[in-house]
């Protein structure tokens, strides 16, 4: 029961998402769609707002391939992916398919809304103790840092478990304790509903219906009058335990709802206020903190950027919505149309962030002899990687290309062994056995030469031998054509097609 309801509840969540993909894709059976690689690309996309390398085919090649992007751009992110393996995706096993589902949901969905209720809610989000001291000194070791990660992770479900709670307490006696029977009676969900849209519940009429009841009319004015996605179904829901993962995945989008509504102007400007205040700090420490390592070793430099950077990307969670705002002017009244020119004209996030890359940039350029030479040997295969393959509709126009690129390829790929060797024999100190490199970048190196290089080179030149097969075979059909035109005969067709 609980495996076809989270199954049910997972695809419909996935198809809410992947209707803003363009074009629109529809899950039909997710332990079959997700075999080729495309759905979870396609959803990773739309998530997180980036284009991810895929190759277009559906051969057992390809669709390994694209499972294996998707779990690479997954752990980028940090996210721990325990017994979830590219072959079991590929046979479609239910409990790992909602297991990688369930990953993401939690990560995307749940954790990015509930991280914004975290400091309302005094948890231990990353947020509310990167605000305590945001200098690069302050940082905390690594091992800390992880534990602190591990601790919000479950303080996101605590956080959206408050937000509902909040929400019910506002009408009499319905209680939410938990994710699971809380949910029953059908209560809850109408109570929600009462508070973010006033006047479309009358709970007291609620309270003497059934709960199956109460279930079908809060489902229904959610998709009718709230646009939510009916992710659930009464039965689902009106049993002794209801699945936990799928109330969450629905109790969410009436979070997501509650952030979409309209704010007034005074907390819009506040909200812009606040986050030209942070942008212009940062933007001083970051200013502060290049001259302070400008005649610091390497290793301190790195260690201060990642510091650095840390504490960035976690205090920046909160001041996200007004960041990314993407309104257009019509949209905003004369008061924000007057912040926004003030935000433009006294920061631009965009630069900023340009500034940092630079800084990273250089950093790379400092490695110490011979990461260095392997640092700008990975950055020109990824580059080389990157650049569209040439479109195969006219093979012989895209062959010459094709041996360009393999040939290019080939020059790089004689390295790959012997810079293989260096990474993995470097011994990593100095004279006085203190570090020279920190070792975070040097396992980025390594994960970018296995992950980024040695699995994904192959797939040029299989498009090329393709290409050439496609090339020969359209040759050949043209051949056959204008000889069976000009001779007729079978046996002296064989003979010009042989002597060819």
């Amino acid at each position: 029961q609980r495996e076809f309801t989270q199954k049910k509840t997972f695809t419909s969540w996935i198809n809410s998402i992947l209707a803003k993909h363009t074009p629109p894709y529809v899950v039909s059976d997710l332990y079959t769609d997700i075999q080729q690689g495309h759905l979870l690309l396609d959803l990773l996309e739309v998530l997180s707002g980036q284009h991810l390398p895929r190759e277009k085919g559906f051969n057992t090649f390809q669709c390994r391939s694209n499972i294996e992007n998707a779990l690479t751009f997954l752990k980028s992110r940090s996210l721990k992916l325990i017994n979830i393996h590219v072959a079991d995706i590929i046979e479609g096993k239910p409990s790992i398919v909602l297991g990688l589902i369930w990953t993401i949901i939690f990560h995307f969905h749940i954790e990015e809304l509930a991280r914004t209720l975290a400091c309302t809610y005094s948890q231990p989000s990353p947020d509310c103790s990167a605000a305590v001291d945001s200098s690069p000194k302050a940082s905390r070791p690594a091992k800390k840092s992880a534990k602190i990660k591990e601790r919000w992770k479950m303080s996101a479900t605590k956080a959206l478990l408050l937000w509902a709670k909040e929400q019910c307490s506002l009408h009499g006696s319905v209680s939410v304790t938990d994710f699971k029977s809380s949910w029953r009676s059908g209560l809850a969900f109408l109570a929600i509903i009462q508070t973010l849209r006033p006047g479309l519940v009358d709970l007291e009429k609620a309270r003497a219906r059934s709960n199956k009841e109460n279930l079908k009319e809060a489902f229904r004015i959610a998709e009718l009058e709230l646009n939510i996605p009916r992710l659930l179904e009464p039965e689902d829901v009106d049993i002794v335990n209801p699945d936990e993962k799928s109330i969450m995945t629905y109790v969410a989008q009436f979070l997501q709802y509650s952030k979409n509504l309209p704010e007034s102007e005074e907390d819009m400007q506040e909200k812009i206020r606040e986050a030209v205040g942070w942008l212009a700090a940062q933007e001083k420490l970051l200013a502060k903190l290049l001259v302070e390592t400008e005649s610091e070793t390497y290793y301190q430099k790195y260690k201060e950027m990642m510091s650095f950077m840390e504490t960035f990307n976690q205090e920046k969670i909160p001041f996200l919505p007004v960041l990314s705002s993407k309104r257009g002017e019509a949209e905003l009244s004369e008061g924000q149309q007057q912040m926004r020119e003030e935000w433009d004209k006294r920061f631009n996030p965009l630069v900023f962030l340009l500034k940092i890359n630079e800084w990273k940039a250089k950093l790379d350029q400092m490695l110490p002899s011979p990461l260095d030479s392997i640092e700008a040997w990975l950055q020109e295969v990824e580059r080389l990687q990157a650049e569209d393959l040439p479109d195969l509709q006219d093979p012989f126009k895209a062959m010459p290309v094709f041996r360009e690129i393999i040939v290019i390829f080939k020059g790089l790929m004689d390295c790959f062994d012997s810079h293989l060797d260096t990474l993995q024999s470097f011994k990593n100190e100095d004279e006085k056995n203190m570090p020279l490199v920190v070792p975070e970048k040097l396992e980025e190196m390594k994960r970018r030469l296995f992950s980024n290089i040695h699995s994904t080179n192959p797939s040029t030149f299989l498009e090329y031998h393709y290409g050439l097969c496609s090339a020969i075979a359209n040759e050949v059909k043209l051949k056959l054509n204008i000889w069976d035109v000009k001779y007729g005969a079978k046996e002296s067709v064989e003979s010009l097609l042989e002597n060819w």
